[in-house]
């Protein structure tokens, strides 16, 4: 069984829209794109580079895979190219019918149920990127295995964010974390089982952690 993977650069405040550009994604009337660019640095140029340098499939939203899609594959010299042009794309969508880039296939039907299906074949992870829709889908039906973060240091207070309402209560566990010389956080998360609570009531403290019920 292979691992569900979302990367995502993110504000303080839990923005995720928009980060490379101005008209990457100007939905809700979103003036703030193209927060991230200020920020790059070899830190970050290695962090990307060891992500998109290992085998993987992407699984994406339409917005994003059409965004790539018109990107990728005429970026022959860029970095990641090569690979991400020949890596396997799940895309998810209920309105596009053909899909150009190569190695693209469309997942259509009861999406949790094929997402799980695409988990247990045998394969390289599976990368999320972007696709802010897509992943309130996999944060529901608790389907992400990984969180590779890249929390900037700015806030912007409006746009499409990482964890919505749906999002299940969950724990995770910190397996990697490292900071830019920009300051951009830059961690690793591994699914961790159900959240624990107790109490620091001095007078009814527990020795014990206990599950929390979603």
């Amino acid at each position: 069984m292979r691992k569900l993977v979302v990367l995502s650069f993110v504000t303080l405040d839990g923005v995720m829209q928009a980060p490379g550009g101005p008209d990457e994604d100007t939905s809700g009337n979103f003036k703030h794109g193209g927060w991230s660019f200020g920020y790059w640095d070899g830190v970050m140029e290695k962090v990307m580079g060891g992500q998109m340098g290992n085998p993987y499939d992407l699984l994406l939203g339409r917005k994003t895979y059409e965004i790539f899609a018109a990107y990728w594959p005429r970026a022959k010299d860029v970095p990641f190219a090569d690979k991400l042009n020949k890596a396997k794309k799940y895309v998810v969508s209920k309105t596009l019918r053909k899909l150009d880039w190569e190695n693209s296939t469309l997942v259509k039907g009861n999406i949790p149920e094929e997402i799980r299906k695409l988990k247990k074949e045998d394969g390289p992870e599976l990368q999320v990127h972007g696709s802010s829709n897509l992943i309130q889908t996999l944060l529901k039906h608790d389907l992400v295995d990984e969180f590779w973060l890249k929390i900037y240091p700015v806030t912007i207070g409006n746009g499409k964010r990482l964890f919505g309402v749906d999002t299940i209560p969950a724990s995770f566990k910190l397996l990697e974390s490292k900071t830019s010389t920009a300051g951009v956080i830059v961690a690793n998360y591994r699914r961790d089982g159900e959240i624990k609570t107790g109490s620091f009531d001095l007078s009814n403290q527990t020795r014990e952690l206990k599950p929390s019920k979603a």
